[in-house]
């Protein structure tokens, strides 16, 4: 199969077979077309995106392709959620899913990677959506400001290729778990609480739900341990790595 115009350009601007940065920003301006359509160009051409080549001794150019082409929701963007949607576009998982009906407290500072004393009061979502462009512009966002639910949760979900748990609500977390399995998705679960955490994953046709078992508040353990600024950061990049 012959190579498009815009991946011979792509071809004819490597080093090595690494497309730098201003050749990614060039062929979006010369063909008119967006950062991630170049990202995926070059991909399909063989050729890695500069910024991946510290991922390239553990993930091959065939590995960062199907990343890119994955669809992944991140339900949840306040500790642990900061940390998967930045470890995620990081990563070059091509499309993030973005849920959390929430914006940044006070209280998030300690822990909450994407909070800041300027964004008291910004959307989590917006916040997240913010960061990944400045820095991997080549991932689409999809930023839904509701917090999930039965109702919600098979419009929120479609078309993904994997569920992350970045959530704080054991009832909230049961009702996740539940739709995942009904829509046969895989879902990584994660749950933080002072200094410990657990990481599992549901595979289609799996059920985590007697994990999460039920409790009067609707909230775990963390309500009475708290949260210090480590433990979301070790949890959620387990979480990442069950994602790839």
């Amino acid at each position: 199969m012959s190579l498009s115009a815009l991946q011979e350009f792509v071809k004819s601007q490597t080093t090595g077979d690494l497309l730098p940065w201003k050749a990614q920003l060039e062929a979006s301006r010369r063909f008119g077309v967006s950062i991630a359509e170049v990202e995926l160009d070059a991909l399909e051409a063989g050729v890695l995106p500069a910024r991946y080549q510290r991922n390239r001794s553990t993930l091959s150019i065939d590995d960062q392709l199907r990343l890119f082409r994955s669809r992944v929701a991140v339900i949840g963007c306040g500790g642990l959620g900061g940390y998967l949607v930045e470890e995620l576009a990081r990563l070059g998982v091509g499309n993030l899913v973005l849920v959390d009906p929430d914006v940044f407290e006070e209280h998030n500072l300690n822990r909450q990677l994407l909070s800041s004393l300027e964004r008291i009061g910004m959307a989590k979502v917006e916040a997240s959506r913010s960061r990944v462009a400045e820095v991997n512009p080549a991932v689409t966002i999809t930023a839904r400001r509701e917090a999930l639910s039965a109702g919600n949760a098979r419009d929120l979900l479609a078309g993904c290729s994997a569920v992350v748990d970045g959530l704080d609500s054991v009832t909230t977390r049961r009702e996740l778990a539940g739709a995942c399995r009904e829509l046969s998705l895989p879902l990584v679960h994660g749950a933080i609480a002072g200094w410990f955490g657990q990481v599992t994953v549901q595979m289609p046709g799996q059920d985590i739900q007697p994990l999460l078992r039920p409790t009067p508040h609707g909230k775990g353990v963390e309500t009475k341990l708290g949260n210090p600024s480590f433990t979301p950061a070790v949890i959620a990049s387990l979480q990442v790595a069950e994602v790839v």
